[in-house]
Formats: structure tokens, C-alpha cells, sequence
């Protein structure tokens, strides 16, 4: 047979396709029976052999051209993406991440190093004078005293807004250099995990010892939680992705990376999503003149929430 003669007797398939087409155009896929979303299939498929025997044996530019608009328009149809399924996206925010940040080893591990590090921290520097200055420097802990000299009384809201835009990309850097520096076979996330917690930590302990520490920690409260969560989860990504180096189980180098790039995904965006609440805590709330109990409040509330999406949700438990 003929290929112009087996292409003309293809043309009531590609009426039912293009009938198909426009029933499936604008209309949710779910009201379209499975029978006939199969049907759509094999017509589509048989549309692209036509199209390919049509541009092979130099069909009229019309038919070709049919075939053409005929067959992206399918293709467009049965690869469009899916939709917003609410239900969906609902376990895997609620059930399918936190139970995969809550056995993240790597998290864990970034977790106890930084905290137990913070507070050792904190212990020395509120013990020890000279502990934080020896450890941050003289001018940066002199160049924080000066910053909280004065009372937290609030500031326009125009200045508010400019300053957490200004927080959203620079809060951030600090998860992204331990992020960053966990490439380096994990090693450097270790590093940098526990020179981040030993600073903050002295810090925080310093200025729990001078006149400005009711200034400084009236500022840094509300925010605290979210900030410091962030941090550990960029350094636990970060490790992951360097471990992946050293025990590739099995796998060339490479392809661990790869595959430990799709288990980092829910660190990286719960990280994100931490840095951005805690920018908009600290550009709007941290430096009003709310009262502390209301700052003090957040906090709670803050790791609270926390506490329940890691921990509660996180937790294993039978379906």
C-alpha cells in the first residue's frame, strides 16, 4: 500500500484526536475517563509515526503541516503539568518531609554539635571576661556593645521593610557558607558548624554579662529560634553532600552527589523557609517597642512550632 494512501485512510483517527483535543482543552483530566485518556494515548502515539512517515516520503506541506499542529497540541495535552493537588502537597509537607528531617543522621549530627557548642560557649564567655574577646576579637565585641547602647524603641515602618529586605539575603550567607564549606568531604561543615556555635554562643554569653545585654537580647530574642534552626539545617545539608564523597555506597563519586541532592532538597527549603520567617521577625518585631514578654512570647511560640514539626510529626509511627 501506498504511504499516501495508508496516511488517508489514518485521517478519521486524527479527526478523533482532534476531537479528543478539544474535549480535553480547559476541562480537569480527572473528568475524563480512564478509558479515554487511553484512547487519547494510542491516537497520540499513532499521530507522531504518521508525522514521521509524512516528513520521510515528502507528503504535501499541508498534511505535514497538519500533522505538525496536530501532534503538539496532543503532546501539550497529555504532558501538560498536573495541578495544584491539596492533598498531595499536604502529606508531603506534614508527613513525608519531617519524617525525613527527623532521621536525617547528618541533622542530628549538626543539631548536637552546634548546640552543645553554643552553650559551651556560652557557659565560658559568661564565666570568663576575656573568653569572647580572645575568641571573636576586641573590636567586633566592642563594635556589638556599641550597636545595643541604646534602648530598643522602635523605628519608622518604611525602615522596617527596608531593613528586612536587607535581612532576607544577608541572614542567609551564614547558612550558605556552612552549606558551602560541607562540600569539602563534610569536614569543612564540621568546621564551620563549630566555629559558627562557638561565636554565637560567646556572643550571647558576653552580652549576658554587660549593661547593653537587656538591649541586646530584647532585640535578638524573637527571631532567635528561627535563625539559629536555619543555621543548623544549611550545615546539615551541607554535610550530607560532603559525606556523599566519602561513603558513596557503591555508587561513583558522581552519582552520590546526585543522589544526595535529592535527599538534601527538604533541608535546604526547610532552611530557606526558616531564614525567611526569621528575617520578618527581626525586620518588624525584633526592633519594635513591643514589650520583651510579648518577644519572649514568639520565641516559645517559635520553637514550640518547631519542636512539633521536627519532633511530633517527625517521630516514626505506623500509617
Amino acid at each position: 500500500m501506498k504511504v499516501s494512501t495508508l496516511l488517508k485512510s489514518r485521517r478519521a483517527n486524527w479527526h478523533e484526536l482532534d476531537h479528543l483535543c478539544s474535549r480535553m482543552e480547559g476541562r480537569s483530566r480527572r473528568k475524563i475517563p480512564a478509558a479515554t485518556i487511553s484512547r487519547f494515548a494510542s491516537l497520540y502515539r499513532a499521530a507522531c509515526a504518521d508525522l514521521a512517515l509524512a516528513d520521510a516520503y515528502q507528503l504535501p506541506s499541508g498534511t505535514v503541516r497538519y500533522l505538525h499542529q496536530l501532534v503538539g497540541r496532543a503532546h501539550n495535552q497529555l504532558y501538560r503539568a498536573r495541578t495544584f493537588d491539596v492533598e498531595t502537597w499536604f502529606h508531603q509537607l506534614f508527613v513525608v518531609v519531617p519524617r525525613r528531617l527527623f532521621n536525617d543522621n547528618c541533622l542530628r549530627l549538626a543539631f548536637c554539635i552546634f548546640w552543645g557548642v553554643f552553650l559551651l560557649s556560652y557557659a565560658m564567655a559568661a564565666t570568663s571576661p576575656d573568653f569572647a574577646r580572645q575568641l571573636i576579637g576586641k573590636e567586633a565585641i566592642a563594635e556589638i556593645e556599641n550597636n545595643f547602647n541604646d534602648p530598643i524603641v522602635g523605628r519608622r515602618a518604611d525602615i522596617n521593610a527596608q531593613m528586612g529586605g536587607f535581612y532576607v539575603f544577608q541572614n542567609p550567607s551564614v547558612g550558605l557558607r556552612c552549606f558551602a564549606f560541607g562540600l569539602l568531604f563534610g569536614i569543612g561543615g564540621l568546621y564551620f558548624t563549630v566555629f559558627n556555635a562557638a561565636a554565637i554562643g560567646a556572643t550571647f554569653g558576653h552580652m549576658s554579662t554587660v549593661s547593653q545585654g537587656e538591649n541586646f537580647f530584647h532585640f535578638v530574642t524573637a527571631h532567635g529560634p528561627f535563625e539559629l534552626t536555619a543555621i543548623v539545617l544549611s550545615a546539615a545539608a551541607g554535610m550530607r553532600l560532603g559525606f556523599s564523597l566519602v561513603d558513596t555506597r557503591g555508587l561513583t563519586r558522581p552519582a552520590s552527589l546526585r543522589r544526595a541532592t535529592g535527599e538534601v532538597m527538604p533541608t535546604l527549603w526547610a532552611a530557606v523557609v526558616m531564614f525567611l520567617l526569621a528575617a520578618l521577625i527581626e525586620g518588624f518585631l525584633s526592633p519594635s517597642s513591643a514589650p520583651y514578654s510579648v518577644k519572649a512570647l514568639v520565641a516559645v511560640l517559635s520553637a514550640g512550632l518547631l519542636m512539633f514539626y521536627f519532633v511530633v510529626l517527625g517521630y516514626p509511627r505506623r500509617d
